[in-house]
């Protein structure tokens, strides 16, 4: 029984931040006297409405999925990968530049390795905070957020003046290269729907399979419970820290080069570090490092942020309304002892009566034998 109030519990966290963080943007949009149900219904077009919108919003899931996933991983084995951005930024380079340094190549072996060419500076950047965890002990979590402006001015670099002659953008890539599917874009509208769609699903599945079928995954898990006691149960701590972070650093350069592959079709100069990465922590979070809780909260987090596009436009709703509702289901998530303390005393308050009343019952206290039964006993006793 406990065991499926906590199962339970462990839904309605989730369930319940996201009610929460737009019953929050519901209130803001009325105290500026818009009408939250006006604007929630724009989003929901904006996000569904067509067959060209819902296009959008798988595309906008897609490396939200492999960025998410990447993050879940590492957090299951207990480090902090906010370096997650950064792996990202260099996974969507790597893919790129390949892809444009090979165009003579046929589509079904540049392609590949374009994509492997993305997930290896990915794997090889995490790889850096993982080296240093396991063998001195450094945080990952500075050395991922130090990671993370190397990354954005090194790419900076590389395209103004290795990948380009000083210019800002590199060329796009060749068809052969690409991730568009002609039938997918055909069947929604042209929008840029591209298969990384399908490769983020297929890579959730990989990803489940691993952590919950397979050696590798079970000494991730018992890394990330108890180093110690893994240690001493003759499991390689460091070696699991390496891998675990490589794969982590393989999944999010992954959701990099579909962005290079499939959405812009090219590398830029950024001003700052995408927001990818750290949207993609905040869908693991929300889907609490589940691969399929990962789905549909990147599901969701791409519904906000294509639906949102339509606010301003459709009902004059600003679209930084969707920005306060994502921060407070990020913050409930991450504040979910508060949820659970409120779960936990109404349980109490329901549940606490009968679970007298049945212990009474079986323990055979007075107070749980009827009238009758009191006479009877009485009667036994004179």
């Amino acid at each position: 029984m406990n065991d499926k109030r906590q199962t339970l519990n462990n839904l309605l966290v989730p369930i319940l931040s996201v009610l929460m963080g737009f019953l929050i943007g519901a209130i803001i949009m009325l105290v500026f006297n818009f009408n939250p149900i006006e604007g929630y219904s724009a989003m929901f077009k904006g996000a569904f409405g067509t067959p060209f919108y819902i296009g959008e919003t798988l595309r906008q899931t897609a490396p939200l999925i492999m960025t998410a996933l990447g993050f879940a991983l590492a957090n299951i084995a207990g480090f902090f990968n906010i370096g997650v951005a950064g792996q990202a930024l260099l996974g969507w380079t790597g893919s790129v530049w390949f892809a444009i340094s090979f165009p003579s190549l046929p589509s079904p072996i540049l392609l590949p390795l374009s994509i492997l060419a993305g997930v290896l500076a990915g794997a090889l950047w995490a790889g850096i905070a993982g080296f240093l965890r396991a063998f001195f002990g450094v945080s990952e979590v500075i050395v991922t957020i130090m990671l993370n402006h190397t990354s954005l001015y090194t790419v900076n670099y590389l395209i103004r003046n290795v990948m380009t002659d000083s210019n800002d953008s590199t060329p796009r890539i060749p068809e052969a290269a690409s991730l568009r599917m002609e039938w997918l874009t055909d069947l929604t509208n042209n929008s840029t729907l591209h298969a990384g769609i399908f490769i983020s699903l297929i890579m959730a599945f990989l990803v489940w399979v691993l952590i919950k079928k397979t050696t590798t995954g079970y000494e991730i898990r018992a890394v990330g419970l108890n180093p110690m006691a893994s240690k001493y149960a003759g499991m390689s701590t460091k070696r699991t820290i390496i891998v675990s972070m490589l794969l982590s650093g393989a999944l999010a350069g992954l959701g990099g080069a579909m962005e290079g592959l499939g959405n812009f079709q090219n590398v830029f100069v950024q001003g700052a570090v995408p927001t990818l990465g750290f949207d993609g922590l905040a869908v693991a979070l929300l889907g609490l490092s589940n691969p399929i809780g990962i789905i549909f909260a990147a599901l969701l987090f791409g519904a906000l942020k294509i639906g949102g596009s339509s606010m301003p436009l459709a009902v004059g709703v600003p679209s930084e309304v969707v920005d306060i509702v994502i921060a407070f289901i990020i913050f409930f998530v991450g504040a979910n002892y508060v949820i659970r303390f409120f779960l936990e005393r109404n349980k109490k308050k329901t549940a606490g009566p009968i679970e007298k009343h049945d212990s009474d019952k079986a323990s055979g206290t007075p107070e749980s034998l009827s009238g009758t039964e009191k006479a009877d006993k009485k009667e036994d006793k004179e």
